[in-house]
């Protein structure tokens, strides 16, 4: 069976490897946006759908198409990556001492057949002082990841307190969760 990865992310990639699936990455730039008043939970779903109908055409008929979107939430606000190192720090401050959601929307897409969820993680975080947010923002240049941090990296080890979910939903993909949806999809 051919399966089709409709991401750029390197975690997302590393995940499905780790998980031994044979997969190609075929990913299309899409438009990250949503209808408003769409549910939170429903945002990252939305996002994931537009990525894998993005990549889906003739040549990709009969294989199955996986897509995600993450998306942190603290206080019923989304945050979002940052451009820039001071946007990141007040990012992590905002993170800083506090529970936040971590809620990443999958899309299997196998020809004209769907399934689709989102998988919630929540994440507590130690307090961090000025000096560990300013060493973690120069030295891991997070940009490229929703809540300015990455799980399986510096501030992960000495910063989270606790989490409730799937660690690697936190990382970019609930895995396991996407293996038995894979399961599913197989037998179409």
């Amino acid at each position: 069976m051919r399966i089709i990865l409709a991401s750029q992310s390197p975690r997302r990639k590393q995940l499905l490897e780790w998980a031994e699936i044979d997969f190609e990455i075929i990913a299309r730039q899409t438009a990250e946006d949503y209808p408003s008043g769409l549910p939170m939970e429903e945002i990252p779903v939305h996002i994931a759908r537009q990525k894998a109908i993005a990549v889906k055409n003739d040549s990709t008929a009969g294989a199955i198409i996986i897509a995600a979107d993450t998306l942190v939430i603290i206080n019923n606000k989304i945050i979002g990556k940052p451009t820039n190192k001071d946007e990141a720090a007040k990012i992590l401050s905002a993170l800083s001492g506090q529970k936040h959601l971590v809620v990443t929307g999958v899309v299997l897409i196998k020809d004209e057949k769907e399934i689709s969820f989102a998988d919630i993680t929540e994440v507590w975080f130690h307090e961090l002082t000025a000096a560990q947010i300013e060493f973690y923002v120069n030295k891991y240049k997070p940009f490229d990841k929703a809540g300015a941090y990455a799980i399986q990296e510096w501030i992960g080890v000495v910063g989270i307190n606790k989490i409730n979910g799937d660690f690697y939903n936190v990382m970019g993909l609930p895995v396991s969760r996407v293996v038995r949806q894979l399961d599913i999809c197989r037998e179409w």
